[in-house]
């Protein structure tokens, strides 16, 4: 008999993270209880996929890293290991200067590593390529301490390589801004470095070197989206899922907690042995105020970036020339409103399989700092991404279909001593025992590090069980 048969565990929140959570308390434990509570009408959270031309795109994330393997791991258990693809093409572009050219690959989050491939590239002017290998003969950059990207870098290499190299790598994965963001907790393996070696050209250079030759691609997908992957780990689960139920308040009882959900005049109470809290900072620091407002108070600092997708589906005939890459990112110095593109049915072959007289591209329009942009209706934004599609790429006439996806306050901000505030914020849950949090606002945005905190709150939730439960036999 399980030893922890029967208890209750309520996971609030059905995105990504959440689902994770279920499906892995259910997998150590089959005879628990799950229930994930999940405020929008359908789970998922920023994995979703719908027809655009009668195919199928995601409309929020499109992939994961593969060389993680929480993702992969993930897939398989939810029975999608067959499903599995990998990209046509991994090469990418940045509009710079005017001109698309080609990102250069020996580089570590823009960081570049290889000075004679950064001349071929063309991205950095000749004065701005002339600083960067001033950096093996400056001295050392003292850093004790977290810094912001943009600071550290600048010092190395100067300020075109954080403008036109770090800045749209950076804002491709946080929309964020590289003089705001955290050097510790979005670039880890450069943070190590600069706190060892005097060069970061040099540094840059032994962490390209470690790559294995055979990693195989930096990011894979499903052959339906990566919108697929909810609703298999939700069924997977095993848990049940109620969707279109918010929860307004979290109580600490002598037995463990109790969940208040709807507006007052539906309230209901839900009892729970444990609860994981899978919700972006800002209601998880709301839910948490009653109980826990060191942490509450930690997780309501954490600022939160919009953005929009504007999918187009265009005639293949409409390119003047057929795309050779992935895509390509727009640095903020450009002034330009879209920040990325993808050629989706270049990037992904099975896209360009489903109709191969379509060709799927995505624009990213939306930084920190620009809502403005934002606040336009969706016929202007996909006139925005019209038109960067006619000046950059050449494109002539209208496309078969369009779709609009707005991410409002989707993405965490990994701000200067953000590493220090999720310790705090981790410290002080520690002390409520049955408790626990995962998803992106801790140690990472992407879909595996979401899963690896999930996984973690699981195996938090799991030990205060046992424990409780053993506590319990003893006084029995």
């Amino acid at each position: 008999m399980d030893e922890i048969a029967g208890r209750h565990v309520v996971v609030v929140g059905g995105g990504i993270a959440g689902l994770a959570a279920a499906l892995h308390l259910n997998r150590a434990d089959a005879g628990l209880r799950v229930t994930v509570l999940e405020a929008a009408p359908r789970i998922g959270g920023k994995l979703y996929a719908s027809q655009v031309a009668g195919i199928e795109v995601d409309a929020g994330a499109e992939s994961m890293l593969a060389r993680r393997p929480e993702g992969k791991e993930l897939a398989r258990l939810a029975g999608l290991g067959d499903d599995l693809v990998d990209p046509g093409t991994t090469r990418a572009a940045v509009l710079s200067r005017g001109a698309l050219r080609p990102l250069p690959r020996e580089q570590v989050m823009g960081v570049p590593s290889d000075v004679v491939a950064l001349a071929r590239s063309g991205v950095l002017s000749p004065a701005g390529l002339a600083r960067v290998p001033l950096d093996q003969f400056l001295p050392p950059t003292l850093v004790t301490g977290d810094v912001s990207v943009a600071a550290y870098i600048r010092a190395r290499m100067g300020s075109e390589v954080v403008d036109r190299l770090v800045e749209p790598l950076l804002g491709g994965v946080y929309a964020g801004r590289a003089d705001m963001l955290s050097l510790d907790a979005t670039m880890p393996r450069i943070a190590a470095v600069a706190r060892t070696e005097r060069s970061l050209l040099q540094a840059a250079r032994s962490i390209t070197a470690e790559a294995p030759a055979n990693a195989g691609p930096v990011f894979t997908t499903l052959r339906n989206g990566m919108g697929a992957l909810p609703a298999a780990v939700a069924k997977e689960s095993g848990a049940q899922i109620r969707t279109g139920v918010t929860v307004r308040d979290l109580i600490r009882t002598p037995d463990g907690w109790r969940l208040v959900t709807g507006p007052t005049r539906d309230e209901e109470t839900i009892d729970a042995d444990a609860v994981v809290l899978a919700v972006p900072a800002r209601p998880a620091s709301r839910l948490l105020r009653r109980e826990v407002p060191k942490a509450a108070a930690e997780l309501a600092a954490i600022e939160y970036a919009s953005m929009a997708i504007v999918t187009l589906a265009y005639p293949r005939t409409a390119f003047p020339e057929p795309p050779e890459g992935s895509g390509y990112l727009v640095p903020p110095v450009e002034g330009r409103p879209v920040k990325a593109a993808t050629f989706s049915s270049v990037k992904w072959p099975h896209l360009a399989e489903a109709d191969g007289n379509v060709l799927i591209v995505r624009c990213s329009i939306g930084r920190l700092g620009e809502e403005l942009v934002l606040q336009r209706d969706d016929a202007e934004l996909t006139a925005l991404a019209m038109n960067e599609m006619a000046e950059v790429m050449g494109v002539r006439g209208l496309p078969l279909d369009t779709r609009v996806t707005r991410w409002g306050g989707g993405l965490p901000q990994y701000d200067v001593g953000h590493l220090d505030r999720v310790a705090r914020v981790r410290a002080a849950i520690a002390g409520q025992p049955g408790l626990a949090v995962c998803g992106a606002a801790y140690e990472g945005v992407g879909i595996p590090a979401c899963i690896a905190t999930a996984r973690t709150a699981a195996k938090l939730v799991l030990e205060h069980l046992r424990q409780a439960q053993g506590t319990t036999a003893a006084d029995a």
